[in-house]
């Protein structure tokens, strides 16, 4: 009897410290929508201090402009109840194709724009007051933008410009970092006004190199989260760059499952590709991360990066996701996500209490 008591505890424990499942809720409509406003592919949604909402939005062909397809970066502005506001960034030039939206500590808003090789900070009334990197002029060659042709001949990163920029944070003195992203495989490192310190990363496998580094956050502590998309997983690196660890996305998912877009992978490793990552502004923080396939959403404790939950899954259903491209976690327990190719933004209520009373 003594061992079956100890067998048990033993089991329970590890299921204790095993990543556990989360119920959660999700809404479809907290956006409130008219026939006037349908969303095309949603990349980025980012929430300010005040609750305010902005949707990194590509509608239909609403502009054309020289770019590797056309150019179809929209920025819609919701308040805290879903109502819409305003369009914001019409006609800005350096709007292309924008990857990614965060709203820094003081309420400004940064667009990523990969088609245009850029970041831009906006003010809180809507004004552009910062460019970083430069969009390329008319004339030039469309295969400038051909992602084929930045893996057969990978270009030699140059100070001050990006290749196709992903995502920005921010450390504690204001620092800027921008994933660079398709390109250049790597992170740039500015000061507040944009000054150039440093960058560091390549492409390839090995600690502190990338495939394809899609997202970027910094925790309280300023430790430097990357989702190295193309490599599976998620590296973690002090301010200067000096790697500290790999998080992956390791719970185990049926294979067999059919994606909701491309073919049932052969041989693919548990660890999945993280897409998007956001830290909530709590105490402790928390870090968010999800991936396409199998479609889920990651819950990390902070600092220590350990991956205590997880919920979701992928296809085109309530509280299901379609290439989940972007993230923000205005709390532990709401999280906004970009669901790209849904074209929607779905509000998760996250119910933990549930999953601890059901152990």
């Amino acid at each position: 009897m003594k061992s079956l008591f100890l067998t048990a505890l033993t089991a329970a424990a590890a299921l204790a410290q095993a990543p556990q499942k989360i119920p959660f809720d999700a809404d479809i409509n907290f956006l409130k929508l008219n026939y006037q406003l349908n969303l095309g592919e949603v990349l980025g949604v980012a929430i300010n201090s005040k609750g305010m909402i902005v949707v990194l939005n590509h509608p239909g062909s609403a502009t054309t402009g020289p770019i590797y397809g056309n150019a179809t970066t929209q920025l819609l502005e919701f308040d805290p109840n879903g109502k819409f506001v305003r369009e914001l960034g019409h006609g800005v030039y350096g709007l292309g194709y924008g990857h990614s939206v965060r709203f820094d500590k003081y309420d400004n808003l940064w667009v990523v724009d990969k088609g245009t090789h850029t970041a831009m900070k906006f003010n809180p009334a809507g004004m552009v007051v910062m460019n970083l990197g430069r969009r390329p002029e008319g004339p030039d060659v469309p295969e400038y933008y051909d992602p084929r042709k930045i893996m057969q001949n990978p270009p030699v990163p140059r100070d001050g410009y990006f290749y196709a920029p992903t995502d920005v944070a921010w450390d504690a003195e204001d620092n800027i970092y921008i994933s660079d992203g398709y390109g250049n495989s790597r992170i740039a490192k500015m000061d507040k006004h944009g000054n150039w310190i440093k960058s560091w990363g390549s492409r390839g496998t090995a600690d502190g190199q990338f495939n394809t580094p899609h997202n970027i956050a910094i925790d309280r502590e300023g430790n430097v989260y990357v989702a190295d998309r193309g490599n599976r997983r998620i590296q973690v690196f002090d301010e200067n760059g000096n790697h500290l660890r790999n998080l992956l996305q390791n719970v185990p998912y049926d294979k067999k499952r059919h994606p909701t877009l491309g073919d049932v992978p052969a041989n693919a490793p548990d660890n999945t590709a993280p897409w998007a990552l956001c830290i909530t502004n709590t105490t402790p923080q928390y870090l968010y991360s999800i991936d396409n396939e199998p479609g889920r959403l990651y819950k990390w404790s902070l600092p220590d990066g350990k991956l205590i939950g997880y919920l979701g899954e992928s296809g085109r259903d309530v509280g299901q996701f379609n290439w989940p491209h972007g993230l923000a976690c205005p709390s532990e327990n709401t999280i906004f996500v970009a669901d790209m190719n849904n074209w929607r933004v779905q509000k998760l209520t996250l119910h933990p209490e549930k999953e601890t009373s059901t152990k």
